[in-house]
Formats: C-alpha cells, sequence, structure tokens
C-alpha cells in the first residue's frame, strides 16, 4: 500500500492507511522505520487541528500520552512513544486535516500498539447483523477483560507511592478494542482523569458517551472508578442481552434513562444469566454507589469465578475462534 505521508523526528513513520476518528484525533496506521529495512507496524494518534489551539486539550492530549504510558498491562494499549511537529505535519496530511494551525502552534502525534481487529462496538453490530448470538460465556470473558484493564489502572500509583486516581470515564464498546487473536484492551483515555496529569472539569461539563454513563456523570457529578464499574456493567448487560437497555433516541433520553430507568432481574431477560451472574449484574448497576462495587477487581474476580469455577470456560482462543467465523474475510491466520 502506498503511503499517505510521513513523520519525521527522532524517529522516523511511515503512514499508510487511516483507520478511525476519535473525540481527540485521528487514528493512522503506519509503519515505525529503522535502518536495514526494519518496520515495526504501529498505530498512530495525531491530534485534531481544531484542538491543536486549545491549550487545554493540548494539555490533555500530552497527559494520556504520560499516563499510558505508564500503564503496562495485557488488557491495556499500549503507547510506544509521542512527539509533536511543526504545523507542516498537517499540510503534509492534506484531505486529512481540518483547519489550518497558526503561528508557531504544534502538532502532537502518540504512537500506539497496533491491534489488528475491530473495536466492541464494530463486534456487537457485527453480531447483530448476521443474527447471531454472542455465547453468555463469552459476554463474561470479555466483561471480565474489560475489568482486568480497569482493575490495574484504578490501582496503578505515582513514583511517591501515591494513588493516580484514574478514572477512565468512557468505558464503552468504541473504547474497547478486540483482536484477531482474542485479546480484549481498553483503549482512547483522552477524558480520563488522573492526579497531576489530565485536567478535568467535573460538574462543568460532561465527558463519555452517553448510554454508558454511569448515574453520577449523567447527573454532572463528580466521578470516581465506581463510575468505571457501572460502564462495565452497560457492556456486560449489553452483550448477554443484545441492546443497550439505556440508549434512547438522543444523548439527553439515555442520560435520563440512566438516572431514572429500573435495573430488572436479569435472570427473567436470558436462560443465560443465573443468580449468580444476576447478583454480579445488579451490584454492578445499583445507583447506591455504597453498594456498588467498590473495586473492578472484585468485579473481575467475580466474572472469572462464574466463569471458571467448574474447572473449565472461554480462553482467547474461543473468542478468537469466534471472530474469525464472524468476520472470516477480515481474519488473517
Amino acid at each position: 500500500m502506498a503511503a499517505l505521508f510521513e513523520i519525521e523526528g527522532d524517529l522516523r513513520f511511515q503512514i499508510v492507511e487511516k483507520i478511525a476518528d476519535g473525540r481527540m484525533g485521528s487514528v493512522f496506521r503506519g509503519y515505525q522505520l529503522g535502518s536495514e529495512g526494519f518496520a515495526k507496524e504501529v498505530a498512530i494518534k495525531v491530534m485534531h487541528e481544531r484542538f491543536a489551539m486549545q491549550r487545554q486539550f493540548i494539555e490533555n492530549f500530552i497527559g494520556e500520552g504520560k499516563l499510558v504510558a505508564d500503564l503496562i498491562h495485557p488488557q491495556i494499549v499500549q503507547i510506544y512513544n509521542f512527539g509533536d511537529e511543526g504545523k507542516s505535519l498537517y499540510r503534509r496530511m492534506g484531505a486529512h486535516s481540518d483547519v489550518k494551525l497558526q503561528g508557531d502552534q504544534r502538532a502532537y502525534y502518540m504512537v500506539m500498539e497496533y491491534i489488528r481487529g475491530v473495536n466492541l462496538g464494530e463486534f456487537i453490530r457485527e453480531v447483530k447483523a448476521q443474527g447471531k448470538e454472542l455465547p453468555g460465556p463469552l459476554a463474561v470473558f470479555i466483561a471480565s477483560r474489560i475489568a482486568r484493564g480497569l482493575a490495574y489502572a484504578h490501582g496503578k500509583k505515582d513514583t511517591e507511592g501515591e494513588p493516580l486516581g484514574i478514572v477512565h470515564r468512557d468505558v464503552s464498546p468504541r473504547s474497547v478494542m478486540m483482536s484477531f487473536e482474542g485479546d480484549v484492551k481498553l483503549t482512547d483515555f483522552g477524558v480520563a482523569k488522573a492526579a497531576g496529569l489530565i485536567e478535568q472539569n467535573e460538574g462543568e461539563q460532561l465527558s463519555g458517551t452517553p448510554e454508558y454513563m454511569s448515574p453520577e456523570q449523567a447527573s454532572f457529578e463528580i466521578t470516581d472508578q465506581r463510575s468505571d464499574i457501572f460502564s462495565n456493567g452497560i457492556i456486560l448487560a449489553e452483550l448477554l442481552l443484545g441492546h443497550n437497555m439505556f440508549a434512547g433516541a438522543d444523548a439527553a433520553e439515555s442520560r435520563q434513562r440512566i438516572t431514572d430507568l429500573p435495573i430488572p432481574q436479569f435472570r427473567n431477560e436470558s436462560e443465560y444469566i443465573d443468580l449468580r451472574l444476576d447478583a454480579i449484574l445488579q451490584k454492578a448497576l445499583v445507583h447506591d454507589l455504597d453498594v456498588r462495587y467498590n473495586s473492578a477487581e472484585r468485579l473481575m474476580k467475580d466474572l472469572e469465578y462464574h466463569m471458571y469455577h467448574k474447572g473449565y470456560g472461554p480462553t482467547n482462543e474461543t473468542l478468537a475462534k469466534f471472530m474469525k467465523e464472524l468476520l472470516p474475510d477480515r481474519v488473517t491466520s
């Protein structure tokens, strides 16, 4: 595939295709180039040009890079490098750029692990489009991997041993990557909050995807790590039931449903959901913060016990096999 453009700094990158547009930047597939023909496939997220003139967005983009660079975990998409160039980068992007920088403003980018796969939102849409049903054990497996990544991020401390207080604040299908090898990875920490790294204006503006928000987010309240747990619970319920019970016709209706809709007895909604799994869903989705799971690690352990207490259960290979059957033309051997 012909290169779209190149990025040159301390390292050299060749960009071959645009693969996604996020809230804060466009994501491209490319290669980190080295001597003797070395080429490593990577994903490169370039900040949207319209944000490159706004100091808070720049600081948050830099904060995301610094934060995720130190989150080394199998369930989190890794960041390899962070860089910036002059506005000529946007000129080279051509049609892939949106507005024009002025003066000495910089174009920021981060180099990330490239995941051969799809995000969870695409996965869910494809399952529905093909009229398939996601097996219950795989639904629990996916949610447990998300919880595992959250547990690691939530427990991260700074160099002084103080908790960073990381809250992702946008745990939704579009921020979860599914590799064709069966890996499940959290990404897109662009609206996360973390002490000393990313600025937040909680109580003044909303952050997150409306139909996956916690009641605290939907009500403009201050969030903590239990907010991410609620969002994880929404994803688990959606995977098990085949729809998001909180999704409304628009963002406002979705937020209202999150704050007002009673949580059902899930065991009446699906044959797969037994008393134990129903109890997990109830505890993840309860509004009362004192009753909700107080750690993603506890949620993860309960989900894993539910999957494996009989001595067997789904694995990465199980998920990879399902994805190969779902997307045979996209999965490469």
